[in-house]
């Protein structure tokens, strides 16, 4: 007899919500650089800039938001995942072909992607707040008022403003980040020259990370335009064209900083994850 822990249901919104915590100025950053309309600053300028202006807590602007969208959004696409990946196992008593772990995590994302859009869009609007004149700020306190505030002075239908871009974008992270890393961990494991520890978490996760970042940089540059916007797009296509016209590198502005961040926040999640797996997990006895 073998006991072997799986994860429960929550596990991956507090793992991404602790993950979170430590990458949200990379996040931050990485929302100021895309919301430029000509590149006028790169990563270590801009960063620079929000400090001298701001203090360095304004690295921190929007965390309340960024908390709540992890507990919808992530918290949403794990369940989905996790949950039928170990439903598939147990049927077919093995790991999953990888073509359904894509498909999983497609549906897994979308889904997720779409619950979490109000928490995303206020996320952009508070991180946002720190580079505009006072006069034009929103001044969010927290989520729930920035969510109250929308609702309330634009109307139900703006909290789902950008939802087929962030429910796109969703369905792609979650491809990269768990139908890639349950791959890329199957994959170390299977050459047997490493045990299921933290050297492997961390191995496959930096994989998995690597493969997000560059799936949905370009649906990630729309969808920041989009929540951000104050009416300038009348839709997706719009958006689209207007990005276009500064040419294709521009869908792909600030890669680096995506990646200085969406890397470090998948491998410190998934360790998070692993780590509430071993620690709490359910028992299952084989």
């Amino acid at each position: 007899m073998s006991e072997k822990r799986r994860s429960r249901w929550y596990f991956g919104g507090l793992s991404s919500s602790a993950a979170a915590s430590i990458t949200h100025p990379l996040d931050l950053i990485k929302v100021h650089l895309q919301t430029q309309h000509e590149v006028r600053m790169r990563m270590m300028g801009m960063t620079m800039s929000v400090v001298q202006r701001e203090g360095v807590l304004a690295l921190y602007s929007g965390l309340s938001a960024s908390l709540c969208r992890q507990m919808t959004y992530s918290l949403s696409r794990f369940a989905i995942y996790e949950t039928v990946s170990d439903q598939m196992k147990d049927r077919t008593h093995g790991p999953m072909p990888f073509y359904q772990k894509v498909l999983l995590g497609l549906v897994g994302g979308f889904a997720g992607g779409f619950i979490g859009t109000p928490a995303d869009m206020v996320n952009v609007r508070m991180q946002n707040d720190v580079k505009v004149p006072l006069e034009l700020r929103r001044n969010y306190a927290h989520a729930l008022d920035g969510l109250f505030r929308v609702w309330k002075d634009e109307g139900m239908k703006k909290l789902f403003s950008g939802a087929t871009m962030a429910s796109s974008r969703g369905a792609l992270v979650t491809v990269g980040q768990l139908a890639c890393y349950d791959q890329a961990k199957q994959l170390v494991l299977g050459t047997g020259a490493m045990q299921d520890n933290i050297l492997t978490h961390f191995l496959a996760s930096l994989i998995a990370g690597g493969c997000a970042t560059v799936l949905c940089q370009p649906l990630d540059v729309l969808k920041t335009r989009l929540m951000n916007s104050k009416g300038e797009y009348v839709g997706l296509l719009h958006c689209v064209r207007d990005t276009a016209k500064l040419g294709p590198n521009a869908f792909y502005k600030g890669l680096v900083p995506a990646g200085i961040r969406l890397i470090p926040h998948t491998v410190l999640t998934f360790i998070f994850l692993e780590q509430l797996r071993t620690c709490c997990g359910i028992r299952i006895v084989t």
